[in-house]
C-alpha cells in the first residue's frame, strides 16, 4: 500500500476520533460565530462557552450538541483522508525535489517552509474542492434550532407590533400567538437540509462559503508549515545530540499538532467566522442587514453593523475545540501510521523512512 494512501486512512481514523471527542464545542461554536449581534446592543453576559452547553441542554437535550454530527464525520472521514492522500504525495514530489537539489549542490536535501506551505495549500484546495457541500450541511444542521427560534420571534414581533398598531385584533392577536406557541419542530436531518439549501440557492448552493474557504487553506498551510518545522528542528536536535532514535513520541506528536494548531487558528479565525455566516441559514436574525449575498458584502455588512469585534466572536471555544482536535489528530494519524508500518513487519527504525 502506497504511504498516500497510509497516511489518508490514517488522517480519516484520528479525524473521526477527534470530531467525536471535541464535536459539541464545534457545535457551540458556529451557533457563536453566527450569531448577530448589532454592535450598538447590549450582549448578554451569558456568552461563555459553559453558559452555551447548558442553553443547548437546557433547550434542546444532549442531542443538540451533536446536532449534525453523522454528516460532520463522514465529511471529516472524506476531508483528512482526501487531504492527507494528497498532502502525503504532494510532500512525496517535494522531498524528491529537495533529494534532487542537493545533488545539483542546492540545500540540504530537505524541503524548506515555503515548499511546506505550497504542498498544504495545493492539498487543501483539492479537499475544499471535493468536501465542501458536506460541511454546508453540518452548519446548517448545527445551527437550524437557532435559526428556527429566530424566525419565530421575529414572527411574535411582527404579530405584536401589528396589534399595537391597532391592525391587529387582540382576540385574533391571541389565537395567533398560541398558534405559533404550538408549532412543534419539523424534523432536520440530512435529506432536509439538502432540500432546503437547493431550494434557497440550487446546486451552487452547496459551494457556499467557498471563496473563505479556499482562503482558509492558508489555515493548514501555516499549520503544517509550523508541524513540520517543528518536527525536523526536533529530529535535528536529537542526531545532534546523538540521542539515538530521532523517532517522535505520542506525546510530542500531541503538542506540536497543538502549537502549530494554535498559530494556524489565531491568523485565520475572521475568515472562519465570514465562512460559517455564509453558510447558515440566511433568515437568521430577521433582518435584511444582516443576510448576505457573498463573501464581500457579509465582511462589509459585519463590519458597517456588528463591528470589528464580530470577527472574532467564539474565539476562546474555537482555540479549545481546534487546538485539542488537532492535537488528538496528529498523534493519533501518527500512530496509526506506526501501527500499520509494524503490521507490515517493518522495523521501527525505517518506519519514517518507508513512508516517505
Amino acid at each position: 500500500m502506497s504511504s498516500a494512501i497510509v497516511n489518508g486512512m490514517a488522517g480519516a481514523g484520528g479525524g473521526i476520533i477527534a470530531q467525536i471527542i471535541t464535536y459539541p464545542l464545534q457545535t457551540v461554536n458556529t451557533r457563536q460565530q453566527t450569531e448577530r449581534v448589532a454592535k450598538d446592543s447590549i450582549q448578554s453576559p451569558a456568552g461563555s462557552t459553559f453558559v452555551h452547553i447548558f442553553q443547548v441542554i437546557r433547550n434542546e437535550g444532549f442531542g443538540g450538541l451533536y446536532s449534525g454530527l453523522k454528516p460532520s464525520l463522514l465529511g471529516t472521514a472524506a476531508s483528512q483522508g482526501i487531504y492527507y492522500s494528497f498532502y502525503q504525495a504532494f510532500k512525496n514530489k517535494a522531498e524528491a525535489i529537495a533529494r534532487e537539489n542537493k545533488r545539483k549542490g542546492k540545500g540540504d536535501g530537505s524541503p524548506g517552509m515555503l515548499s511546506w506551505l505550497v504542498v498544504a495549500a495545493l492539498a487543501g484546495s483539492v479537499n475544499v474542492l471535493l468536501t465542501n457541500p458536506i460541511w454546508v450541511l453540518v452548519t446548517r444542521m448545527q445551527t437550524h434550532t437557532q435559526a428556527e427560534k429566530k424566525i419565530t420571534e421575529a414572527k411574535r414581533e411582527a404579530l405584536l407590533k401589528a396589534a399595537s398598531e391597532n391592525v391587529l385584533s387582540q382576540s385574533l392577536l391571541s389565537d395567533q400567538l398560541a398558534a405559533l406557541d404550538s408549532m412543534k419542530p419539523r424534523p432536520y436531518g440530512t435529506f432536509q437540509a439538502a432540500c432546503e439549501v437547493y431550494n434557497e440557492s440550487g446546486v451552487a448552493g452547496f459551494w457556499k462559503g467557498i471563496i473563505p474557504t479556499l482562503i482558509m487553506v492558508c489555515n493548514p498551510s501555516i499549520q503544517f508549515m509550523i508541524y513540520e518545522s517543528l518536527l525536523k528542528r526536533l529530529r535535528s536536535k536529537r542526531s545532534a545530540n546523538k540521542q539515538g532514535s530521532v523517532n517522535v513520541t505520542a506525546l510530542e506528536f500531541f503538542l506540536v499538532g497543538a502549537v502549530a494548531k494554535l498559530g494556524a487558528t489565531v491568523c485565520t479565525y475572521p475568515l472562519l467566522v465570514v465562512k460559517s455566516r455564509l453558510q447558515a441559514k440566511q433568515e437568521i436574525g430577521g433582518n435584511i442587514s444582516l443576510r448576505y449575498s457573498g463573501t464581500l458584502d457579509a465582511i462589509v455588512k459585519m463590519i458597517r453593523y456588528e463591528g470589528l469585534r464580530s470577527f472574532y466572536k467564539g474565539m476562546s471555544t474555537k482555540i479549545v475545540q481546534s487546538v485539542f482536535a488537532a492535537s488528538v489528530l496528529f498523534m493519533v494519524k501518527e500512530e496509526l501510521v506506526k501501527t500499520y508500518a509494524l503490521l507490515s513487519n517493518k522495523r521501527p527504525k525505517n518506519i519514517l523512512k518507508t513512508l516517505k
